[in-house]
């Protein structure tokens, strides 16, 4: 666990996001916030949908407006509001003190230009007095850094002429190219192999080490948090449900929802054979169930009123300091008899 400054190196509150469609207003991020430390890890987990890749695409402002619309909120990056902050400042921002490593490299990398060169632009485009072999060089070195072999050769290559893992390596490098602050990786092993995945987790904590950057890691894969993060929080329907250490989430939960990612994973030791899947499927953001928007698919909720009726707030829960959960009943889920519950079989 990163040891924590007391100033936040970016500092959300409020955050709302809307998308206007022919169905009506998607409630993409709903009242989010959360701060992020320097050094540390912190991780975004939820199902698809949940809100987790919005809410920090926004940050950037890289939603397209419209449809998308940041209805309300503040997002302070070093002192700067990024919400408020006119495009141009902002561009000096993105890629230079906050990078992003997007889900597929395919689609991120330019196919009509060489990886290479791709490279070198991102190091120009903050440090112009950097050009020609100084930019390649530099290039090179960090092809080298993220374990390309042979970056001399492989700077003159085609995307097409990179493998999946090759590629993200890529980005990574691109990534780190200008030594960055923040690091957001946005699924960063999903498009991957099991093998290929865990050589990238490892080039993520090795190029963290490298920038001495906070990693914001969005993912759906819990297994990913365990290894790679601090702290977590959980977002469901465009809300934060629960945050907290790792330790917290993992040892202690105290939201359904989030015993039900947990209860859903395989199991490497124990004696059931059946997965047991959250049931039924996350609302339509358009008709977001009024009260708490995981009530349809909870177990502790059944009948009780203020699940249907009360939107709950993001309060503490747990021993740790900075455990938070917004569940009407999350002192339930410290007993046996609950957890029992919320492990029944479902299917």
């Amino acid at each position: 666990m990163s040891d924590q400054s007391p100033t936040p190196l970016l500092s959300i509150r409020d955050l709302t996001v809307e998308f206007k469609t022919p169905e009506g207003v998607v409630h993409a991020v709903d009242r989010v916030g959360y701060d992020v430390y320097p050094g540390e890890t912190l991780g975004i987990v939820g199902e698809s949908g949940s809100g987790k890749s919005v809410s920090v695409m926004s940050l950037l402002r890289l939603i397209r407006e419209p449809p998308g619309r940041v209805v309300s909120g503040e997002a302070v990056f070093e002192g700067l509001d990024l919400l408020a902050t006119p495009k141009k400042r902002l561009r000096d921002i993105r890629g230079n003190r906050i990078s992003m490593v997007f889900q597929d490299p395919m689609t991120s990398l330019n196919p009509v230009f060489r990886v290479g060169r791709q490279i070198a632009e991102a190091v120009t485009a903050h440090h112009p007095d950097m050009k020609g072999q100084e930019a390649k060089a530099r290039a090179v070195d960090l092809l080298g850094l993220v374990g390309v072999p042979e970056p001399e050769r492989r700077y003159d290559q085609y995307p097409h002429q990179f493998s999946g893992g090759m590629r993200q390596r890529a980005m990574i490098a691109t990534a780190i190219a200008n030594e960055p602050s923040l690091l957001i990786a946005d699924e960063p092993t999903t498009a991957l192999d099991v093998t290929v995945q865990a050589q990238i987790l490892d080039l993520l904590q090795t190029a963290q080490r490298e920038t001495h950057a906070a990693v914001l890691l969005i993912t759906h894969d819990l297994g990913l948090i365990a290894e790679m993060a601090d702290r977590v929080v959980v977002m469901y329907a465009g809300h934060i449900v629960e945050s907290g250490s790792v330790e917290d989430i993992f040892n202690a939960p105290r939201h359904p929802y989030t015993l039900g990612l947990m209860n859903s994973l395989p199991q490497a030791e124990g004696h059931d054979e059946w997965l047991r899947p959250i049931p039924g499927s996350p609302p339509n953001l358009v008709h977001v169930p009024p009260g708490c928007p995981f009530h349809p698919r909870c177990l502790l909720s059944q009948d009780r009123e203020p699940c249907h009726t009360e939107l709950p707030a993001l309060e503490p829960a747990g021993t740790g300091a900075d455990h938070l959960a917004a569940c009407h009943y999350k002192d339930e889920l410290e007993s046996e008899s609950a957890r029992i519950l919320a492990t029944a079989e479902r299917l």
